[in-house]
């Protein structure tokens, strides 16, 4: 990671699902860009420790995005302490190791549960982004979300809704920033490769698995949180005020195959 250039002096991020992995790794990096930094999570605990560990530019949210109710109470929460977000980064999400299926193999209760999070989630917190920017944030703002290759090609053959669910982000995101375009908000998608974090343990674990996963990248190896962060701080930047509607891959050319 190149030095903090505090790029997000200023701004107000609210990320999801940030008290682990890709999300917490953007946090961090934002709060060293200059941002104030909401950790939004459904585990307490984790949050907090995670805003701790952040300082003084940080504080915590439990938010669970698949109830609205949770949802919009956060948002307001966050607007009553003068911390409404003008970036917000919709990270939080499921995959369902050893329940995903192939379509035909696929119980309906896990397709349920898998979108309930990942796309409704989603939805739920764009939504009372959108809300909250056009009511504190005359210039817009930034919501930036995170999309899967295996949203794009075969990578999720065997993962039926989480697949399904990734696709539908990606075309929420051109939907939601055509709508808004003209308020300044701005809609974009990061699209990582595998990453290593704890949501894809089966995988890390399981060398064989993990060989056949990093073979079909490009680069030669597994994508880590740290190289997600910079395409993030861009879009969450004044310097990406053009870019909207867009899906930006960062997966070491896997979705070049």
């Amino acid at each position: 990671m190149s030095a903090p250039s505090q790029r997000l002096a200023g701004k107000t991020a609210l990320v999801t699902g940030s008290a682990t992995g890709i999300g917490r790794a953007v946090a961090e990096r934002f709060a060293a860009e200059g941002a104030r930094v909401v950790i939004a999570d459904r585990d307490a605990p984790a949050a907090l420790a995670t805003a701790d560990a952040v300082g003084g530019t940080a504080r915590a949210v439990v938010v669970d995005i698949s109830d609205e109710a949770s949802v919009e109470a956060a948002f307001r929460e966050l607007a009553e302490a003068g911390w409404a977000p003008d970036v917000v980064v919709a990270n939080a999400g499921v995959q369902l190791f050893g329940q995903d299926a192939r379509a035909g193999d696929l119980d309906l209760d896990v397709w349920r549960r898998t979108l309930d999070v990942n796309l409704t989630g989603t939805f739920l917190t764009v939504k009372h982004a959108v809300r909250s920017m056009l009511a504190t944030s005359p210039a817009g703002g930034s919501i930036i979300l995170t999309g899967s290759p295996t949203g794009l090609n075969g990578e999720g053959a065997d993962f039926t809704a989480y697949s399904a669910s990734k696709a539908g982000i990606h075309g929420l995101t051109r939907t939601v920033a055509a709508a808004y375009a003209g308020t300044g908000i701005r809609v974009n998608t990061v699209v990582p490769a595998y990453t290593e974090t704890s949501l894809v343990s089966t995988i890390s674990d399981d060398p064989e698995a993990r060989r056949a996963i990093i073979g079909r990248i490009p680069l030669g190896r597994a994508g880590a949180p740290r190289d997600v962060e910079g395409i993030m701080v861009f879009l969450a930047s004044d310097d990406a005020e053009f870019a909207t509607g867009a899906l930006f891959a960062v997966d070491g050319g896997m979705t070049t195959l």
